[in-house]
């Protein structure tokens, strides 16, 4: 547990410290709450309905759907690109010196997914600044609530992020193998954009998408769908279905748990095997 908690522990110091990296966190987020969020609210209602004051959508604030989504995209990128410290390990030789150390590669495997799990907690805590600006409404149980389903999904990408990282050798070739994983995946999660409307190719693929269930684990939390009408939850796909049944929370709960714990056992086995 020693090894497991200093390498916990220092790549948690290592991110209060980089503060390029704590500001430059809100970037991306920011970018997307304005530009698509505000900017394309108007269209977004119009495609969904919500025209000329008509339809479900009349009254909906696209930027509250987006804020959700939001908060799973700094989560997930933070999360699955923490194991690129991995990989710069790796190219400045203190990898080799921490294989070479008592500590054992499972150990050393562990403490990196909880670093990285708590720092993409944090991140996505970070978010919650923009609450003023964009008129949701949020609690305290909320974000209680809210604080253990960001911990689980980050667990399982963080372990999906060493998986990758153990497989490569240089932090250009997992930038690049990471963007293309995990930018659809993003899309096709219904994080920035509703999952109604699509053709039944597009809709197995959101079914099959890990992401797809922590997205939605974020909304039903955040934006509380059990309490609007029926026209306004199916308008906005926040009815979530597999085979005509609607997942509830406990069972995607239950998805990302057993993802997150065949994810971290892979990553420890492929770390172990891995060359320094």
């Amino acid at each position: 547990m020693e090894g497991v908690i200093a390498i916990w522990q220092r790549d948690i110091i290592r991110f209060f410290r980089d503060r390029a990296r704590l500001l430059g966190s809100f970037a991306m987020p920011f970018m997307f709450l304005i530009l698509f969020g505000s900017g394309m609210s108007g269209a977004i209602s119009s495609m969904m309905g919500g025209s000329n004051g008509a339809g479900p959508l009349a009254d909906f604030d696209f930027v509250q759907f987006m804020f959700p989504g939001i908060i799973g995209m700094t989560v997930f990128n933070t999360a699955i690109f923490s194991a690129l410290s991995v990989v710069q390990d790796k190219e400045f030789g203190y990898m080799r010196e921490i294989l070479v150390s008592p500590v054992s590669r499972v150990s050393i495997a562990i403490g990196k997914v909880l670093g990285g799990s708590t720092v993409a907690v944090f991140q996505g805590l970070m978010m919650f600044i923009f609450v003023p600006f964009i008129g949701v409404s949020i609690s305290v149980l909320m974000v209680l609530k809210l604080i253990p389903v960001m911990f689980l999904v980050a667990f399982a990408l963080s372990s999906l992020g060493l998986i990758i990282a153990s497989s490569l050798k240089t932090a250009q070739g997992f930038q690049m193998v990471v963007q293309i994983l995990v930018f659809p995946m993003l899309f096709l999660s219904g994080a920035l954009f509703p999952l109604s409307g699509m053709p039944a190719w597009m809709n197995f693929l959101v079914k099959i998408n890990p992401l797809t269930y922590s997205v939605d684990m974020f909304k039903k939390v955040i934006l509380q769908p059990d309490q609007m009408a029926p026209a306004l939850r199916k308008a906005m796909g926040l009815d979530l279905t597999v085979f005509n049944h609607v997942i509830t929370f406990s069972e995607e709960i239950l998805v990302v748990a057993s993802l997150s714990i065949i994810f971290v056992i892979f990553a420890t086995v492929r770390f172990s095997r891995a060359e320094a």
